[in-house]
């Protein structure tokens, strides 16, 4: 795996993270082990488990380079969320990343307090940046934002509605509109779920906290395909990502559930 930058493996990671029912009578948890491929070849494995009490979730996850991925970078990570649900809507707490590539490791954490991001402690701290490139945040893009794991949760009265909305997307460093355009319908099999899915096709707009010019990032807003493949989770009404495929310039990364499963 190549060295990401920080935002960059949140980005990432933001793709594949399960997600289970909102304000659940009971606590509920589930478990979801996807592989990170490049052209076929298998670069990264991420499992998250989650966990859904009263109007509390946690979900906690890990992420490591394998494969072809190893050979140029032995990257390993853990990465959590925790917030409350309300509303039908996530409201997270805090966010932190941890990571470690050969010998330089990294930390994001960012917490909130009502949907607003109140701090953010990134490490090592960012390279001073040159005022007349660089798109600074304002207090207003913080606002009623999502961190890159509560982010992929959907909650739809059904398939045909996953679609067609805009995601408010903070990492630590960038903020970013996602936005989900349908793209199609169909059903897929996996260990622990098997059943209909909606495929959305996504689009990346950088709002504040990047460089402008920066080749990747017009990459992902002018040229990169993205499709998300979502399913629900049980009759919650919430739906998670199962598989994505990312266009990148050195090629599409493809995102994919090994298992998908609620766990009692």
């Amino acid at each position: 795996m190549l060295r990401p930058s920080h935002h960059a493996l949140a980005s990432l990671l933001a793709l594949a993270v399960p997600a289970t029912s909102f304000a659940a009578t009971a606590p509920q948890s589930f478990k979801g082990e996807y592989t990170v491929s490049y052209l076929g070849l298998s670069i990264a494995r991420a499992t998250f488990s989650s966990r859904y009490e009263g109007d509390n979730y946690a979900i906690d996850g890990t992420v490591s380079a394998a494969g072809l991925g190893k050979l140029f970078d032995d990257t390993k990570g853990t990465i959590s969320s925790k917030g409350t649900i309300s509303d039908k809507r996530m409201t997270p707490r805090v966010f932190r990343a941890d990571y470690t590539s050969g010998k330089k490791a990294s930390m994001v954490d960012i917490r909130f307090n009502n949907g607003a991001v109140t701090s953010t402690q990134v490490v090592p701290a960012p390279k001073k940046r040159d005022p007349k490139s660089w798109v600074p945040l304002g207090d207003s893009d913080l606002k009623s934002v999502l961190d890159p794991m509560a982010a992929t949760v959907i909650h739809a009265d059904s398939l045909d509605k996953v679609c067609g909305r805009t995601v408010k997307f903070y990492d630590g460093e960038m903020r970013a509109d996602l936005t989900l355009t349908y793209a199609s319908k169909g059903s897929i099999s996996v260990p622990g779920y098997k059943g209909d899915t909606v495929t959305c096709k996504m689009g990346f707009e950088p709002v504040a906290g990047y460089r402008k010019g920066r080749k990747a990032l017009n990459f992902l807003k002018n040229k990169s395909r993205m499709l998300v493949t979502f399913a629900p989770v049980g009759q919650s009404g919430v739906y998670a990502p199962i598989r994505a495929t990312v266009g990148t310039q050195i090629g599409p990364l493809t995102i994919s559930a090994g298992r998908f499963e609620a766990v009692n």
